[in-house]
């Protein structure tokens, strides 16, 4: 397994918007570079530093389970899946997640600063498809929602960490 990883890694390159390459991360990457979907690619923007790791989390797309604890989830038998890779030291990294299949999806990026694997609010940061503010609140599962189609759906995310009373904001503003 980890093998495979490792050689995903190597072989995986994409061309993001502006004609940058980027390496895709990621257990998965193959799934995008190779266009075996249904998948996605997200396109991370905006990471505040480059420690610890990058998670990547797929919820159904409802309010009651955007967010619930993955155990929970899967005892259920609801759709979860989550990959996560350590944060690269340059770049804007590229995430790819296989899909159980093409439909509406609620997709959460994370920032786990401290490597605990656990959501640290006053470190770690939290990024979704849409580019509202989180601000103070809990993210509502409307700023999370993604239609994936039958191959690579792509898009960008930017990441948001807290700061100051204002709450979640991306560090580099537009």
């Amino acid at each position: 397994m980890m093998k495979a990883w490792w050689l995903g890694m190597l072989a995986a390159a994409v061309v993001v918007p502006g004609g940058a390459a980027a390496q895709v991360a990621g257990p998965e990457a193959a799934a995008c570079t190779g266009n075996r979907g249904p998948a996605v690619l997200v396109h991370v923007q905006g990471l505040k530093d480059r420690k610890g790791n990058l998670k990547l989390e797929l919820y159904p797309a409802n309010e009651d389970d955007f967010l619930k604890d993955d155990r929970d989830l899967l005892k259920e038998g609801k759709t979860f899946r989550r990959i996560q890779t350590p944060t690269p030291p340059s770049g804007n990294p590229s995430l790819c997640m296989r899909v159980p299949q093409a439909g509406r999806y609620a997709l959460l990026v994370v920032h786990d600063r401290d490597g605990k694997n656990k959501f640290s609010f006053w470190s770690d940061g939290a990024g979704f498809a849409s580019a509202e503010k989180i601000g103070r609140r809990r993210p509502k599962v409307e700023q999370a929602v993604v239609q994936i189609g039958p191959g690579v759906t792509t898009l960008t995310i930017r990441m948001q960490y807290l700061r100051g009373l204002g709450g979640f904001g991306p560090v580099d503003p537009d």
